[in-house]
This record gives structure tokens, sequence and C-alpha cells, in this order.
């Protein structure tokens, strides 16, 4: 390379001729004037062989044809594909796309305030719910078009309320509502592609709207899918957590850090744009929207009612009666005609039954005043009109008076007829 510069420089720059050239450097006249043709630096050229999958890629061509997304190891199979799949992977990543098509993406850009992705993440983490029991929780994850802001937090369940539940936590933190909630078609928030009747009530208190990203489409919520799996590269290694609100605290922290940074497609760091999205957002409504578990069911005898699998102690008092139950992300409360019934801090655990002492102290009281009250029914039941009790006689009285010979223990060899060889 080096002595092709030279030539060139010794006969445009300098002026030599060929032959003075050639004496100077030690080449060839032949030579001088082969590296004076061209006008590109010389460069190794390996002849081209052949590959191996020569001979097999019209067998290829025709599975293709037919099944353009055949795995690459049924390919081998269908061709007795004889070498390592190296070749074959290669030479399938270069004729596939003439098969399949190409799918392009292009970059979205977004204007301050216009939406929020969320999505559930599933970190690969068991945390302690108490009880003894260890849970691998959903994750509500949002982020902003806009500044890339994130935020999260841990729920019980992917039920409707929950979900509900979360994304107003999410949004009350940030201060503002974003103009459109970018969602998949998560079971809790819509059905057949229509959003479900609470999470309408929701929106609508809040003046927003649930923007469905297409079935099968992970692309069109890209922002908050890459927010995933930076949460479960970044966040989640190394750590542990004793409870579902150390989980949280822990997440806050370390999402306090990871709004600092700056993120390449923008070139700016989501806190400092969040004032730009904030500004563009819509403002709080003066009310909270319905978020929750709500229930309404008429009390049973053993006074309990269930949330999310977990059974909660009610005041016994309203036993037959009908009550409203609430369940927000940390307490479980239950009401009968506007009066409190019941609350208890909601248990994340499966299958437990949470009870309130002084619910069962006044089980027991109100059980003692019922026996009492039905032995003093019973002994009513026995006095006559005039005041005197009934005498109750005995089963034995009742045969002797009409005659009846009952022997309760009758000789049991008297009705028994003798038996052939044995003595009767």
């Amino acid at each position: 390379m080096e002595d092709w510069a030279e030539v060139r420089r010794l006969h445009r720059a300098e002026g030599l001729p060929i032959k003075e050239i050639a004496r100077q450097m030690g080449l060839a006249r032949n030579t001088v004037r082969a590296v004076l043709r061209t006008d590109r630096p010389p460069r190794y050229e390996r002849p081209a062989r052949g590959s191996v999958v020569d001979p097999y890629e019209p067998a290829i061509r025709a599975l293709l044809a037919t099944w353009p997304r055949m795995p690459g190891p049924i390919i081998a199979a269908r061709i007795d594909w004889p070498y390592s799949e190296g070749p074959l992977k290669k030479r399938l990543a270069k004729i596939r796309p003439e098969y399949v098509g190409v799918d392009p993406v292009s970059r979205t850009s977004y204007e301050p305030g216009e939406l929020a992705q969320c999505d559930l993440w599933f970190p690969p983490a068991k945390v302690a719910v108490g009880h003894g029991q260890t849970r691998v929780l959903p994750v509500l994850v949002m982020a902003s078009g806009y500044s890339r802001f994130l935020s999260a937090t841990m729920i019980p369940s992917r039920q409707t309320g929950d979900l509900l539940s979360g994304m107003w936590r999410l949004i009350r933190g940030i201060g503002r509502v974003p103009k459109t909630l970018v969602w998949d078609r998560e079971a809790g928030i819509a059905g057949k592609g229509q959003v479900h009747a609470p999470v309408a009530a929701f929106t609508g208190t809040l003046a927003t709207r649930i923007k469905l990203a297409p079935a099968r489409d992970p692309e069109f919520k890209g922002l908050v899918e890459r927010a995933n799996g930076y949460l479960e590269t970044s966040f989640l290694p190394g750590r542990s957590f004793s409870s579902p609100a150390d989980f949280n605290t822990q997440l806050a922290d370390w999402l306090a850090r990871a709004n600092q940074r700056t993120v390449r497609s923008t070139g700016g760091r989501p806190v400092e744009l969040l004032d730009a999205d904030y500004a563009a957002m819509v403002p709080l409504p003066p009310l909270d929207p319905p978020v929750g578990l709500h229930t309404r069911t008429r009390l049973a005898r053993d006074h309990y009612v269930r949330v999310d699998t977990c059974d909660y102690s009610v005041d016994p008092r309203v036993i037959g009666r009908f009550v409203d139950v609430t369940a927000s992300l940390s307490t479980v409360s239950a009401s009968c005609d506007g009066t409190v019934v019941a609350r208890h801090p909601r248990s994340w655990a499966k299958r437990q039954v949470i009870n309130d002492p002084a619910h069962l102290e006044l089980a027991q009281a109100l059980r003692r005043e019922h026996h009492s009250r039905r032995e003093a029914n019973a002994r009513l039941a026995r006095q006559h009109t005039d005041g005197h009790t009934v005498v109750l006689r005995a089963l034995p009285d009742y045969d002797a008076l009409f005659g009846v010979d009952f022997d309760p223990t009758p000789d049991s060899h008297d009705d028994l007829e003798p038996t052939e060889g044995i003595p009767s």
C-alpha cells in the first residue's frame, strides 16, 4: 500500500518518469505502469469458491416456497443435510426473506404529553408475601413516549381492579395524566378487542383514552418492552426482596437514578424532558377514579368474604345482609348500608383466612346468646297455657297404656329351629 502511494506521488507530484521511479523504488517498469493505471489502492481478493450448500439450494428453495417459515433443523432433516448447521443457517438467512418478505420498521417521534405505554413485567424472582409463601408477582411498568420517563410498581394480581390501582398510583406519582395510555390486549384491560367497563370508567374520569396494540405485535409498544428488558438486566441482578413493599422501595430508588441517564434516541435525560411532558399532560381529576376490586354479596353465616382466594372476617351482626367489599393494593374493607363492618390489611399470599379478633369475640357472644335463647324457647314450649309444666312421659308408659308387651331384648334362640347334626 505504501509503495502504491509513493509511486503515484513521484509521478504526479514530482513529475518523475516511469524509468526513474522504477530505479528509485526497485520495481519493474511494467509494475509502475500498472500502478499508475489504477485509481484505487490494491486489494487482495480471494477467488470465489463454491459452498457446500450450493447443491442443496434448489431443494431448500422448494421447501421455502411452500413453508416460508420452516425452521432450519426441519429443513436440514428434509434435505438430508450432512454438514454442520453453520453454512445452512447463513444461506437460509440470505434467501429466506425472498419468500417471507421484509417487515421494515421506522422510528416514531412523540409529542410532549402525547402518550405513555403500559405493560406487565414478570421478574423471575420470587418475593416473600408472608405466611411462609413466595410468589412471582407482576410489575406494572409505564414508559412516557416523549421523555422516556420510567415508572413501575409491583401489584398483587392481574385482575382489572389491581391494574387500575397500579396505573392510578403511577399517574398520581407523575402528577398529571398522559393523553393516551397504550396497552396490549391484556385480559384485565380488554377482552376480545374492547376495553372492560371499569377501564372505560377509569379513563373517562381521567379524561384520557386506552389505545390497544394490534394482536401479536409487541413492536407496537416497543418503548415499554425495552424498558422491561432494561429492568431485568439492570435492576434485578444481585437483589433479594423480603416483601412486595421492599421490592417497591428498592425499585423506586433505582428508578430515581435510571431516569437521570441519557437516552441515546432522544439525546436527553428523562428527568429533564419530563417538564415538557408534564406541561402538555392533562391535569389530575378533582375526584379519584374508581379503582380496586369491588364485589357485593350477602354475608353468609360464617361471616367471611373472599377477595383473591383469601377470606376476610366481617362483623357477624350483619349476617344475612348485603355487604359491599372493596380491595385496594393495601387494604380490604367491607361496608353495610354505608357503615364500615370490616377493615383488614390485604394479604398477597394465597388461600389465607384473615381474622379480626373483635369479630371472633362478637361471634362467640352471639352464638352463646343464640343458644341461650333457643333453650329458653324450648322450656317455654314445654309449659301449659296456664303456666304449669307439661310432663313428658317415657315411651314404655305408652306401651303399657295400649297393652303392648314389647321386650327390647328377646331371646335370640326362641325362633331358631334345631339344625341336623347339632344338638338343640
